[in-house]
């Protein structure tokens, strides 16, 4: 999968098309992101334990279809691969040819 957790996407189809932000989860057997403050639905928890009920919103993961990655200049534009002499690779944007900076993930505590 050429998306990474922290990468500035935007949102191509559905009711949240046309907003940016970053990835939070990557779900590669699925094809699909998670997006934050996208695709928002509220899921109901019934009241168990003495707990009482509640509505909780949630993020739904989108298929990476959906989403577009969002270049330096800030337009929208696709991922390739460039492969080094040694064997490693990077990733590019296809419109600019410069590499895509690793995004900056916070620790999970």
């Amino acid at each position: 999968m050429k998306f990474k957790v922290g990468d500035t996407v935007k949102v191509t189809s559905g009711k949240d098309k046309g907003k940016v932000a970053q990835i939070v989860r990557v779900l590669p057997s699925k094809d699909a992101v998670v997006v934050e403050g996208v695709n928002m639905y509220v899921k109901h928890v019934k009241p168990y334990g003495g707990r009482s009920g509640d509505k909780v919103t949630v993020e739904r993961p989108l298929p990476t279809a959906k989403v577009a990655i969002v270049n330096d200049k800030g337009e929208v534009d696709r991922i390739g691969m460039s492969v080094a002499k040694d064997g490693s690779k990077t990733r590019v944007f296809k419109k600019s040819g410069a590499a895509v900076p690793e995004p900056k993930t916070e620790a999970k505590k």
